[in-house]
């Protein structure tokens, strides 16, 4: 069942890149270059982007800006690094993508796409002219990025994953229902609910020990009206950081085509997921 939206209230930046029409059905996800962020806390339906004094940070433009991968901010005292900068992966011949703002980690196979900590993606709602962000995550991983074009400017990833926090979310199980739901409707959906399929939120373990709930969301029936509309499919896990404060890694992707990522490479990757010390947003 497509979860219940709350009002957003987190603003996003005035100069982020509004919402790009895919063939008239929905919003394209936007990937943003954030500089100098302090913090960027990501809500039940969006996210604020803030500079050291507290004012809205602008953003850079999209990925054509900036696709070049920088390190993460160096991890706890004792954590493995690799010849990368990179703490260990717990997958051997994975590589590690780090959110220091919100001290989650996580693998991911070798030919995904590791962003730098400064990079944000979200999708917003088609007809909002502003832009605003429905769902977003910062420092993600993305498989083959321009895997679908449409028109000039707009494109579509294979498949994404990344981590934010959870501001006003009820509990892991409500983090993880709506966070699921959220991006099926934002990046594959839109306008349409109805055809989005949320599972109840289950108790999850990963392999550090961490412990919170999962839920799984998928898109079906929709009619191919343009050239990047795809069925769509994603899985979020939401637990609480060092802090105690609610957090999800979250992972979406096409659906229903001969390079779907499978549903094993999907678990695969969020067995990995764990804290890497208190997010450094504090």
């Amino acid at each position: 069942m497509w979860p219940e939206q709350q009002p957003n209230p987190y603003q996003q930046p005035a100069q982020e890149p509004g919402p790009r029409d895919d063939g008239g059905r929905r919003t394209a996800v936007v990937s943003v270059v954030l500089a100098g962020v302090v913090v960027i806390a990501c809500g039940v339906t969006g996210y604020v982007v803030l500079s050291g004094d507290g004012t809205k940070d602008e953003a850079g433009p999209g990925p054509t800006a900036s696709a070049s991968s920088r390190p993460a901010a160096p991890s706890p005292s004792g954590d493995a690094r690799g010849g990368d900068g990179y703490p260990e992966p717990v997958v051997p011949g994975w590589k590690v993508v780090v959110n220091p703002q919100r001290g989650i980690a996580f693998d991911v196979p070798p030919d995904w796409d590791r962003k730098s900590v400064d990079w944000a993606s979200y999708v917003s709602e088609q007809d909002d002219p502003d832009g605003e962000a429905i769902v977003g995550f910062l420092a993600p991983a993305i498989l083959k990025e321009e895997w679908c074009r449409s028109g000039s400017d707009s494109t579509m990833h294979l498949a994404a994953a990344g981590s934010r926090g959870e501001i006003g979310a009820k509990n892991t199980d409500d983090a993880a229902r709506r966070n699921a739901g959220l991006w099926i409707y934002g990046g594959y959906t839109q306008p349409d609910k109805k055809k989005i399929k949320t599972s109840a939120a289950e108790p999850f373990t990963t392999r550090s020990g961490l412990t919170g709930s999962l839920a799984t969301s998928y898109s079906t029936g929709l009619e191919k009206t343009g050239k990047c509309d795809y069925n769509g499919k994603a899985t979020a896990f939401a637990f609480k950081d060092a802090h105690g404060d609610f957090a999800s890694w979250t992972f979406h992707g096409v659906k229903g085509v001969v390079e779907e990522v499978p549903d094993a490479t999907v678990r695969k990757i969020l067995s990995t997921v764990r804290l890497t010390g208190a997010p450094s947003e504090r």
